[in-house]
């Protein structure tokens, strides 16, 4: 038997249809209650489209919160465009799902994290590792400059789904 099932991109696909569902209801309905987003992505990412000196300002990854002022949400198959506002500027953005690294609603004390998928079997399992601490340690430093304390949010791991 050569073929396994691979639990962690099945997860992950299924944990893209949720933030999917979740913004197809946004743009419909808008947010309810005291609901927001901090939707943490990957700036490099091929498909991901964002103003220069945002890329430029954040060359691997930034966090964007969707709460009080958004405009023009639109949900595609992929991934989903809005327009956020950074210091008085408005500024359009599309972010493809599978950019996203981390998808919090500190409201309801919900999370979502994307640990890195690595498809090939040379390297070492404690890299993954190293880079999933990496990337909570950045993602909770951001949270942590932001307006209005953040509640600690339940973020789902995949590491227990792996081989």
């Amino acid at each position: 038997m050569g073929r396994d099932i691979d639990y962690g991109n099945l997860m992950h696909e299924a944990m893209r249809g949720l933030i999917r569902k979740v913004l197809l209801d946004v743009a419909e309905r808008g947010l309810p209650g005291n609901h927001h987003f901090f939707i943490t992505f990957d700036t490099t990412h091929p498909d991901a489209e964002l103003a220069d000196w945002l890329s430029d300002r954040y060359p691997g990854e930034m966090t964007v919160v969707m709460q009080h002022w958004y405009d023009k949400l639109e949900i595609t198959e992929d991934g989903f465009s809005v327009t956020l506002n950074f210091g008085d500027a408005p500024e359009p953005l599309y972010i493809p799902y599978d950019a996203i690294r981390t998808f919090v609603d500190p409201s309801v004390e919900f999370g979502l994290r994307f640990e890195e998928q690595d498809n090939t079997e040379t390297d070492a399992p404690e890299k993954a590792s190293d880079k999933a601490t990496e990337l909570k340690q950045v993602h909770e430093h951001e949270l942590e400059v932001e307006e209005e304390p953040v509640k600690d949010a339940q973020i789902v791991s995949l590491d227990s789904f792996r081989k």
